[in-house]
Formats: structure tokens, C-alpha cells, sequence
């Protein structure tokens, strides 16, 4: 999901769960009056009162799954190899295949007038809705005004619910097919209403913009989101690569930046053992699974990946999908066990532990954020472990023996 609405989702679902314990008692207007008042808004922002009539008669009532789904967290943090696990099968590697095949002059196309590589194209489309085979089965107005109606985010999604109708209005899709995401993203490539909006372009010059139909509109909406966000069609997502003998872990992370001739004469190499050679192309080292795990090398494609979706996980799926579509091999270095996942409670612990050691890492929430990894990694080069900044089950085990 573009925007990264995933990430700022759970984030504030969060954050406001204590402050709105249920539904119904939060919220003073009742529904109806609710309802009132946004046809009020609806109508001053110039959408038709055709559109606003159909809405308002399939919208009865707040929807109680679409709140269930909001209000729940997943009970554990989800690894590295695990994450990586669900999105690399075999089946979806050769049906990206069959699509660029399938899709060839048209991704050609796209390519030709926005930059973007066909493989990278193919592995949004995979990995937001597995080539446009799952979508989201709610009805994105439906689902919308059951957010906007409830008071904890009810700005953010009212103008999501707005600029939905506005896109109903223009006539690009009926309503009753205006399906998405229980958080209302839309179409094969995901997008929020928001997103459509200011990205999605009619790719097969039909008037319209069908990202939930129209392969040729999906495409070169994803193309064009891309392209207007950075995205470099000359350049690589990064790649896994090889770490040095007494490598210092402070330099990974996106916030250390060094070109790739910089890299080379530090002693990171490609994962072959090859020189990464010289370039003026900068990169950052990041670590997903920790200092045992894999390493990569990331350039710019990848930052703007991020922009799409703000998970490290998602971003190196993105581009390590793609490299495995056009005849690239797996990754080298994935740890040899599956690593114990750990759950909300034991980070809420890991957070309260670095404090008791006075290591500040905020109130505990249990969200391994920037502001937890700096504090690990504080913690680590007190006790003389490597400085990856990475939380796992034997950091807390260190921790809890203290």
C-alpha cells in the first residue's frame, strides 16, 4: 500500500487504543447525524448529489469487522526469513514470469515513458495483490465512513472518504465496484483514495482510470507513483553483498550514506566473494536479520520503495522478487534456523529493561522503532556485542540477566 498507510495504520492504532476503549462511547454524534454532515461536506466540495445519493444508500451502518481488524495488532513481531518465506514461493516467482511474458509490450511501454524496470512493476503488482488476484473484498466507501466515523482518525480518513466519492464522481468506477482493503486501499496496486488521486494515470486510454480491472491502468499508475517519487530507471534496488572481517556495524542503516567506490575500499564485496567495483552511486548497508543474518547494499530505487511502503522487509521483498523474475538466485546468507519471533509483550519488556539500564528508548509501546534500535545498539556496544541495533530473543535474554 503506497503512502505507507500501512505503517502510520498500526502506528496510531497504537498509540490510541487505550484513549477510545470502544466504539459507541467515544463517538457523540449518532450515525445518521454524522452522515449529515458529511453530505454537507461532500456537496460544498462540488461532488454531484447523484453520487452523494448512492453512497449514502449503501452506507447503513458502521461495519464491525472492518473496526475488529483496525483496533488488532499481530501477536508477534514477524522475522526476517519468516516475512521473506510468505512472499518468495516458486509458484509466484514462475507467475511473474508468465506475466512480463504475457505483458511485454505494455511494460515496454511504461518503461520507455516513465523509467520504471517491467520486473520491479511485476513485484509491486505480486506482492500488493498477487498479480490482481486479491484485491480486498470491502467496500472502500463502507469501509471508509466506518473509519472517518470513528473519532480516533476521523480527519486523516474522512478526506480519504471525500476524495473517494470525488473519484466516483469522475466517473472512473461505480461504487458497488469500488472494492479495496478493510483501510479502503484500492485496486490491484493498492492505492488509497489520496494516492489515486495525485498518481493514477489511464493507462489504456479509455477515459477512464481502472486500477481494479485494467491491467494497462495499474501498471502506469504504479509507473508513474514511482517515477514521481524518485524512482531511477538506470540504477539497481541494491543487492545482498558480503561484510569484511571486523566490519563496523555503526554503518549500517539508511541514515549512513557512502558511494559504492567508498564501500569497496572499506571491504564489502558482492555476496560472490567480486569486487563491488567503483561508482559514484551511493548505497547504504542494511541488516535485516542482524549481524548473522544477510547484508545489502541499497541504493536509491530501494529509498524510494520505502516511500510506497515504509517497511525494510517490504522494500527488500520488492527488489530481491524482481531480481528472482529476470533469473536472479536466491538469497545467500538467510540464518540456518528460523529465529524465535518476539512478541509485543517481550519488546514492551526489551523497551522497559534498556530503561531500567538507563538507555532511553520512550515510553515502551512495543514497536522496534528508530528509537529502540539507537538504544540497542547503545546497549550492545556497553556490553560488547556487535553494534547491529537489531532486537531478538537472546538480546532480551541478556537483558533479563542483568
Amino acid at each position: 500500500m503506497p503512502g505507507h498507510f500501512n505503517h502510520l495504520i498500526r502506528f496510531f492504532c497504537l498509540l490510541t487504543l487505550l484513549i477510545s476503549p470502544t466504539f459507541t462511547n467515544a463517538q457523540e454524534q449518532t450515525f445518521q447525524d454524522w452522515l449529515a454532515g458529511l453530505r454537507e461536506d461532500a456537496l460544498k466540495q462540488g461532488i454531484s448529489e447523484k453520487t452523494i445519493d448512492a453512497a449514502m444508500a449503501t452506507i447503513k451502518e458502521p461495519i464491525p469487522r472492518v473496526l475488529e481488524l483496525d483496533s488488532s495488532q499481530p501477536e508477534f513481531v514477524q522475522t526476517f526469513t519468516a516475512y521473506m518465506r510468505n512472499r518468495m514461493s516458486d509458484a509466484r516467482i514462475r507467475r511473474g514470469r508468465q506475466e512480463l511474458a504475457e505483458n511485454h509490450d505494455l511494460f515496454e511501454r511504461i518503461q520507455r515513458q516513465y523509467g520504471v524496470q517491467p520486473q520491479y512493476l511485476a513485484s509491486f503488482w505480486a506482492l500488493e495483490s498477487n498479480f490482481g488476484d486479491f484485491t480486498g473484498g470491502f467496500s472502500v466507501i463502507n469501509a471508509l465512513a466506518t473509519l472517518a466515523y470513528d473519532p480516533r482518525r476521523s480527519d486523516m480518513f474522512r478526506k480519504e472518504l471525500l476524495t473517494a466519492l470525488k473519484i466516483v464522481d469522475d466517473g472512473h468506477i461505480s461504487i458497488d465496484r469500488m472494492t479495496g482493503s478493510w483501510a479502503g486501499a484500492m485496486g490491484q496496486c493498492q492505492f488509497m483514495p489520496s494516492t489515486f488521486y495525485r498518481y493514477a494515470k489511464d493507462g489504456d486510454g479509455d477515459g477512464r482510470i481502472d486500477i481494479w480491472n485494467s491491467v494497462a491502468d495499474v501498471m502506469t499508475s504504479a509507473a508513474n507513483y514511482l517515477s514521481q517519487n524518485g524512482w531511477k530507471g538506470n540504477e539497481r534496488w541494491g543487492r545482498e553483498v558480503s561484510l569484511p572481517d571486523g566490519f563496523d556495524f555503526t554503518l549500517t542503516g539508511t541514515g549512513v550514506r557512502k558511494t559504492v567506490t567508498e564501500w569497496n575500499r572499506i571491504g564489502v564485496r558482492r555476496v560472490d566473494g567480486a569486487s563491488l567495483g567503483n561508482s559514484d552511486m551511493e548505497g547504504s548497508v542494511i541488516l535485516p536479520a542482524g549481524a548473522q543474518g544477510p547484508a545489502f547494499l541499497v541504493y536509491n530505487n530501494f529509498r524510494t520503495t520505502m516511500v510506497w511502503n515504509r517497511s525494510t522487509f517490504y522494500a527488500i521483498s520488492v527488489g530481491h522478487l524482481a531480481d528472482r523474475f529476470v533469473g536472479g538466485g536466491p538469497i545467500q546468507n538467510m540464518p540456518d534456523e528460523e529465529e524465535r519471533p518476539l512478541s509485543r509483550e517481550e519488546v514492551i519488556e526489551l523497551q522497559e529493561l534498556l530503561n531500567e539500564q538507563g538507555i532511553d528508548t520512550g515510553k515502551p509501546d512495543g514497536i522496534l522503532g528508530s528509537k529502540t534500535r539507537a538504544a540497542v545498539r547503545s546497549y550492545q556496544e556497553k556490553t560488547g556485542l556487535p553494534t547491529d541495533g537489531y532486537a531478538n530473543f537472546d538480546l532480551l535474554e541478556s537483558l533479563r540477566s542483568l
